[in-house]
C-alpha cells in the first residue's frame, strides 16, 4: 500500500520524543513504537523497563522486529506463512491505526497474539488494524512481546531479581497497557474505553492481564478467544525441572551463561525442549506461564473465577474443533486405536469411567474414529469446558459473559480440520486478503465466509464501542446466564443457542484438569 504523509495527521510528540506515521489507505499508521526499553544484556528475563526516549524524529512507518521465534521455511501447514521476518530482543513495540490523530476519544482495541507461548507477533499482516480502524471508528493496538524462552522461561531467584519473578511476558503486557492509557489520547484513542481482546495464549494473557490488581480501572472489557484455560500452570518447582532440562539442551549450568547466549542458540535448545515436554494426546507446550507467587499468584482463570475484574464486561469462546489444529493431521494421531484413546481418556476420568466416556464421545459424534474422540476429548479438557465453567461462574456471581461458538467447518484437507482452532480469525479480522497464505481456507464459499465475517467483524467492533455485540445483522445474542445458558454459533447459519455446550459440561461434571477442578 502506498505511503503519504501529512504533518498535520502523521506526527505525534510524546514525553519519549516525536514519531512520524504515515496514512494508509485514509488511515493514520504508527509502526513500531516502543513502548519499553530493549531487553537485552542485563535486561534478559527482568521486568520491562521504561524506554529511555529518543532524539528528534522517530520513523514509525515500518515495522521493526519480531520477538525470536522458532521459524520454519514456508510456515505452519495449517497458518501458511508470510516468510521469514526479522527477529530481534529488541522487541517491544506496537503498532497503531488511528481514523485521526486528533480529540476525537474514540474507542480503543488492544490486540495481544496467540502462538502456543512460542511464535507469532503483533505486526504480522494478519493482525493489521486496518478492518477496525476503518469499519468501527476504532483506534486499534497490536503489541509485541517477548515469547518462547525469552519470555516464558523460568529462571527463579538469582542477582537482582531476589523474588524470583517470572513471567517477562506478562511485565511486557503491562507495561504495553499503561503505555496506551497513558499515551493513546494523543493518538485519537480514549484512554477510559480500553478493549483488550486475544487469541489461544493471548487470550490467556488477556485474562491474566485483567487479574492483576495493576490493571483495575485500565481495562474496560475483554474479548478470550480460545483461551487455554484447561493448561495445568506449574509452580516455581514444578518448573524446575523444565529450565533444568533446558540449560541442559543449550550447554550451559548458570543462569549467567545462558544470559551471554545469542537468543539463536536458545532457539535451538527450544527445538530440543519440544521433544523433551510432549506427551501423547496432550497440547504440545514447552513453555508456560509459571504461577510464581509474584507476578502470577494464581492461575488466570481463577482470578477471574474468585472475584477479580468483576467490573468488566467479558466476551468468551472456543471453535467446535479446536484440537483438530494441533491434531489432526498428524499421522502419529491418525492410526490411534480405541485401547490407547481410552488410556488417555482415564488419564482425566479415571479407568473405571474411561470406556462409558469414550462411548459417551462416539455417541455425540456418529462414525467417528478414535483420533476424533481423543480431538473432541482435548478439546473439553482444554478449551470448550473451563470456558463454560468461567460462564457459569460469572452468571452466578451476577456478571454474566457474552459466550459463543464457531461452527464453520472448512473443507480444506478433505474437511479433517473442521472448525479448527485459529479458524475464526480471519472472519474477526474480516481481512482474508491477509490470510492469502492461509491453506485452511481454501474452499470455503465466498458468499458464506464473507457473510459470516462480516456479521462477526460488526459484533466484535459494537462490543468494543460499547459493550453490547448486537446490530442490525445478526440475532440478538444475549448473555450467558444460569437459566438459558445462551451461545452465539457462529456458522452456516448464525444463532442464539441455549446451552449449546450441554452435552461437554454434563459430561464432564466435576472433572476436568487444570484450575477448575
Amino acid at each position: 500500500m502506498a505511503l503519504t504523509q501529512d504533518p498535520d495527521r502523521t506526527l505525534v510528540d510524546l514525553p519519549a520524543g516525536r514519531l512520524r506515521g504515515a496514512v494508509e489507505g485514509g488511515l493514520t499508521v504508527f509502526r513500531s513504537v516502543p513502548y519499553a526499553a530493549p531487553p537485552v544484556g542485563d535486561l534478559r528475563w527482568r521486568p520491562a523497563r521504561p524506554h529511555p526516549g529518543w532524539a528528534g524524529t522517530r520513523d514509525a512507518t515500518a515495522d521493526g522486529p519480531s520477538a525470536p521465534q522458532l521459524y520454519t521455511e514456508g510456515g505452519d501447514p495449517v497458518l501458511g506463512g508470510h516468510g521469514s521476518p526479522p527477529f530481534d530482543e529488541d522487541c517491544l513495540t506496537l503498532d497503531i491505526w488511528t481514523p485521526g490523530t486528533d480529540e476525537a476519544r474514540r474507542p480503543v482495541l488492544v490486540w495481544i497474539h496467540g502462538g502456543g507461548f512460542v511464535s507469532g507477533s503483533g505486526s504480522l499482516p494478519n493482525y493489521s488494524g486496518e478492518t477496525f480502524a476503518r469499519d468501527g471508528d476504532l483506534v486499534m493496538v497490536s503489541i509485541n512481546y517477548r515469547i518462547g524462552p525469552l519470555g516464558y522461561l523460568y529462571t527463579g531467584p538469582e542477582e537482582g531479581n531476589a523474588s524470583g519473578a517470572g513471567n517477562p511476558w506478562l511485565s511486557d503486557q503491562l507495561a504495553a497497557l499503561r503505555w496506551i492509557a497513558a499515551h493513546i489520547a494523543s493518538f485519537g484513542g480514549d484512554p477510559e474505553n480500553i478493549t483488550v481482546a486475544g487469541q489461544s495464549g493471548g487470550a490467556l494473557s488477556t485474562a491474566a492481564l485483567a487479574g492483576l490488581p495493576e490493571t483495575q480501572g485500565l481495562i474496560k472489557r475483554v474479548i478470550l478467544q480460545s483461551p487455554p484455560f484447561g493448561l495445568d500452570l506449574p509452580g516455581p518447582d514444578a518448573y524446575a525441572e523444565r529450565t533444568a532440562a533446558f540449560m541442559e539442551l543449550a550447554g550451559v549450568k548458570t543462569v549467567a551463561e545462558l544470559r551471554e547466549l545469542p537468543w539463536q542458540a536458545l532457539m535451538g535448545a527450544t527445538a530440543g525442549l519440544f521433544a523433551h515436554t510432549t506427551r501423547w494426546g496432550y497440547w504440545p507446550t514447552p513453555f508456560l506461564p509459571v504461577v510464581d507467587g509474584v507476578t502470577l499468584t494464581r492461575h488466570p482463570v481463577e482470578a477471574l473465577l474468585h472475584g477479580a475484574a468483576t467490573g468488566v464486561d467479558v466476551m468468551i469462546g472456543w471453535t467446535r474443533d479446536e484440537a483438530n489444529f494441533g491434531f489432526a493431521l498428524d499421522p502419529g494421531y491418525a492410526t490411534a486405536d480405541r485401547e490407547r484413546v481410552t488410556a488417555r481418556i482415564a488419564e482425566t476420568f479415571g479407568a473405571e469411567a474411561a470406556p462409558e466416556v469414550y462411548a459417551a464421545y462416539e455417541r455425540a459424534r456418529p462414525g467417528a474414529r478414535p483420533a476424533d474422540v481423543l480431538m473432541d476429548l482435548i478439546t473439553d479438557e482444554l478449551f470448550r469446558v473451563p470456558a463454560v465453567r468461567l460462564a457459569e461462574a460469572r452468571a452466578e456471581a451476577g456478571r454474566p459473559v457474552l459466550a459463543y461458538q464457531f461452527d464453520l467447518p472448512t473443507p480444506a484437507y478433505d474437511g479433517r480440520l473442521g472448525a479448527a482452532h485459529c479458524l475464526e480469525l480471519p472472519f474477526v479480522f474480516a481481512n482474508f486478503d491477509r490470510w492469502a497464505h492461509a491453506p485452511f481456507l481454501a474452499g470455503l464459499d465466498p458468499a458464506v465466509r464473507d457473510g459470516l465475517a462480516d456479521t462477526m467483524h460488526r459484533a466484535w467492533i459494537a462490543f468494543a464501542r460499547t459493550g453490547d455485540p448486537d446490530h442490525a445483522e445478526m440475532p440478538a445474542w444475549g448473555p450467558y446466564e444460569t437459566g438459558t445458558r445462551t451461545t452465539m454459533r457462529f456458522g452456516s447459519t448464525v444463532a442464539a443457542v441455549g446451552d449449546l455446550a450441554g452435552e461437554a459440561r454434563r459430561l464432564h461434571g466435576a472433572v476436568t484438569r487444570g484450575p477448575l477442578r
